[in-house]
């Protein structure tokens, strides 16, 4: 299944004096990995709401807190798709410091595919054949590298 990187430096704020990195934080790292796969492989958020009216929305979370992570470390986040059910995705992450390889987080995340109703509200619908091929390629790594905020592609 498909697998996807991204490296970024751990700004003000997201820790505390001791490297204890805030529980939000961490979820946003996964979750921003997550988009940014979305977006290399043809699918981004924005675009799968304005056009196809679904999302992938948050269903489960399990993380757990391993190791710390300071001011200005370079960290790397690494998502596997471990399953894919009939509208569900079954995410394994993982983030390590870059330089030493030291895990800071791990966990799992099933994100729920769903449809946009008329009156706002979320229906799960199945993932659609286009977005569940490129999804299950075997072996794939793509990765990117956070710069200043913007997403660089390490090609």
């Amino acid at each position: 299944m498909i697998m996807y990187s991204r490296e970024l430096t751990v700004p003000w704020g997201e820790s505390d004096p001791f490297g204890l990195v805030y529980f939000p934080r961490m979820l946003a790292w996964f979750n921003d990995t997550e988009h940014e796969l979305l977006r290399a492989l043809g699918f981004p958020t924005n675009k799968l709401i304005t056009e196809r009216r679904t999302a992938f929305v948050m269903g489960d979370i399990h993380f757990r807190f391993i190791g710390p992570a300071a001011y200005g470390d370079r960290i790397r986040t690494i998502i596997q798709l471990a399953k894919i059910g009939k509208s569900t995705l079954h995410w394994d992450c993982k983030a390590v410091i870059t330089n030493s390889g030291a895990t800071v987080t791990e966990g799992r995340a099933i994100r729920i595919h769903a449809q946009i109703q008329e009156d706002g509200n979320l229906k799960s619908v199945d993932i659609p054949e286009d977005l569940r091929k490129v999804l299950t390629q075997s072996g794939s790594l793509i990765e990117t590298e956070v710069k200043n905020g913007d997403i660089m592609d390490d090609d």
